[in-house]
């Protein structure tokens, strides 16, 4: 799994955007709405609601992926298996 570089909304504090470490950041992200929270390397240490299979065609089609995490982390497989 690629690293990604996590950003939360700031009054939408379950809307979260990935960014693959290589990409760019998207304009939106630059907006004040946005925070930088995590660097996620490790599927064992993602959010809730991530998925790394969706992540990586979302970020090969758009450069992002964003998905609502409600907080805590998904156990080791989840981030592959734990659909």
């Amino acid at each position: 799994m690629p690293a990604y570089n996590l950003f939360r909304h700031r009054d939408k504090q379950d809307l979260v955007c990935a960014v693959p470490e290589d990409c760019a950041v998207p304009g939106f992200i630059a907006e004040e709405t946005w925070d930088f929270d995590s660097k996620l390397t490790e599927p064992a240490a993602a959010p809730m609601g991530f998925h790394a299979s969706a992540a990586a065609v979302s970020a090969r089609f758009n450069g992002f992926y964003l998905f609502q995490s409600f907080g805590g982390q998904a156990s080791a497989s989840y981030g592959e298996a734990g659909r």
